[in-house]
């Protein structure tokens, strides 16, 4: 049995968890709790950690495949050579679960690191492009004034950013 990341249709992630569930498929989850403000209140409401991605622990038969697939809102399972679903690490799964439990709250990041160019795709910021970096623990979008030998830097969200 391996774990595989299931890409399915916008906003279907806990139906297709649900269905996979009935038809007696492991099926993982991550979420996380977001206040959503209303004009008359505001709540917390569980949205998925990876927004069109959930994981299913199956054995690599084409069979289980296509049952997988087979659920409410599954489009496909992800692979890095076509045809042939990739499977996620045992250990990865399992980190993820630890951090998922252990309440802290999560910061999903894109794929990038310290030094890399990226572009803001969200906020007041959107458009903007410079350099990712750290400060005091925390991420800063810099943009740099060759010109004046100078960069001015601002704390921003990771999920308002994008590689570049």
């Amino acid at each position: 049995m391996n774990w595989f990341a299931l890409y399915v249709k916008s906003r279907h992630e806990f139906v297709t968890c649900e269905d996979l569930g009935r038809k007696g498929i492991e099926a993982f989850l991550p979420q996380v709790k977001k206040l959503r403000r209303w004009s008359d209140r505001g709540q917390f409401v569980d949205f998925p950690l990876f927004p069109g991605y959930l994981f299913v622990h199956t054995i690599a038969q084409p069979e289980q495949f296509v049952n997988v697939l087979r659920a409410r809102g599954a489009v496909a399972l992800v692979s890095a050579l076509p045809g042939q679903p990739t499977p996620v690490p045992d250990e990865e799964i399992s980190s993820l679960r630890i951090m998922m439990e252990s309440g802290r709250e999560l910061d999903v990041m894109p794929h990038v690191k310290e030094g890399d160019r990226v572009r803001i795709k969200g906020g007041p910021l959107r458009g903007a492009q410079g350099i990712l970096g750290k400060k005091e623990g925390q991420y800063v979008f810099f943009v740099n004034v060759d010109l004046l030998g100078r960069s001015i830097g601002v704390k921003v969200y990771s999920d308002d950013m994008e590689p570049f």
